[in-house]
């Protein structure tokens, strides 16, 4: 989710090298086991790099064999004794909060999620639990069922479950990164109005190829907020997919209108900052942080991607041995949409 005001050069280089070691040790997985009771072997086809955040490098383990990949699809495995939802050969899709089932969230931290605090999936099969698993979207290629793990349940959570759209409503996107793009084509699904950012002019040509309906590039408009504002008609958007942080939040709390949800999903632009809350305070705002969304989410999501005909939108794919070729595109925040991986 690149392309905010002070993204770029906050994205450790660290991080990228780590990512080229992992790659260069990826021959040294033993064979798989074979599923156990309630377990699903699935063969990896489709794969999107962690993203990568700022002040991440040093903090995830050195561990040369640890497989950074948070979600992706999977094909043609067997499955353990009493897996009753999953047969062989179904398409399924990785969880990026595997214990966080159903309900209200029950996670504050990474350290369950595959490719973060536990072993990923950077890697050509693995034996895991028939419950970290959802079914793809039907007639979805394996990438872009990859697309879903991050950054289309967020988008969805941030709109759908916690935002409760509904057709009419405004929206503000940021940017052009994966959460964002899927964010706009949701929203447009729902009947929304969107208005989406970016620093590049030939971006937002595609974002209005996308359909959007309104377009500022924050680097030559500086009070970017107050041009969203102003496009509405003075009354400020509903929803803001806020992925930049503190250094985007005061333009996002211009944008929105008096009660308007804003979803903090990204910390871009730095891990604190200034907020102007009496500002926040007198328009009656909802700003709500999250990270992702449940399993249930998650086939929900799903369901609806089926119905409204919605593919994601894939800037490129690289080989699972050019990994760290794809994290340094990443770092460069030159792509349009998701990043795959691909076997």
């Amino acid at each position: 989710e690149h392309d905010q005001p002070g993204a770029r050069g906050q994205r450790p280089a660290q991080r990228v090298e780590r990512a080229a070691h992992d790659a260069q040790h990826r021959h040294v997985l033993r064979a798989p086991a074979q599923p156990g009771a309630g377990q699903r072997h699935r063969r990896r086809v489709g794969q999107h790099p962690q993203p990568v955040r700022p002040g991440d490098a040093g903090q995830r383990g050195a561990d040369p064999e640890e497989h950074r990949v948070a979600g992706g699809e999977h094909r043609d495995a067997p499955v353990g004794e009493g897996v009753e939802e999953f047969t062989v050969g179904d398409h399924v899709v990785s969880c990026f909060f595997p214990l966080w089932q159903d309900g209200p969230a029950r996670v504050a931290d990474f350290k369950t999620t595959p490719g973060d605090g536990v072993d990923g999936y950077a890697r050509e099969s693995v034996v895991r639990p028939a419950t970290w698993f959802t079914r793809a979207p039907k007639g979805w290629d394996h990438d872009e069922a990859a697309t879903l793990t991050t950054a289309g349940l967020t988008a969805w959570r941030a709109l759908v479950v916690d935002g409760a759209i509904k057709p009419g409503d405004r929206v503000l996107v940021l940017g052009t990164g994966g959460v964002s793009i899927f964010a706009l084509q949701m929203a447009k699904a729902f009947g929304a109005s969107v208005a989406a950012t970016s620093s590049s002019d030939e971006k937002l040509e595609r974002v209005r190829a996308l359909c959007a309906d309104f377009t500022v590039n924050y680097k030559s408009q500086e009070n970017w907020g107050a041009a969203v504002r102003e496009w509405t008609g003075g009354d400020g958007v509903d929803h803001v997919v806020e992925v930049g942080g503190p250094a985007t939040l005061g333009q996002s709390i211009e944008a929105g209108r008096i009660g308007a949800h804003l979803a903090l999903i990204g910390v871009l632009t730095g891990r604190s900052g200034e907020i102007p809350t009496a500002k926040m305070m007198a328009k009656q705002q909802t700003l709500q942080g999250l990270i992702v969304g449940s399993r249930t989410m998650q086939t929900e999501m799903i369901r609806a991607l089926e119905t409204t005909g919605i593919r994601p939108v894939i800037d490129s794919r690289f080989a699972l041995a050019d990994m760290a070729e794809a994290f340094r595109h990443e770092e460069a925040g030159k792509h349009f949409g998701k990043i795959a991986l691909t076997i």
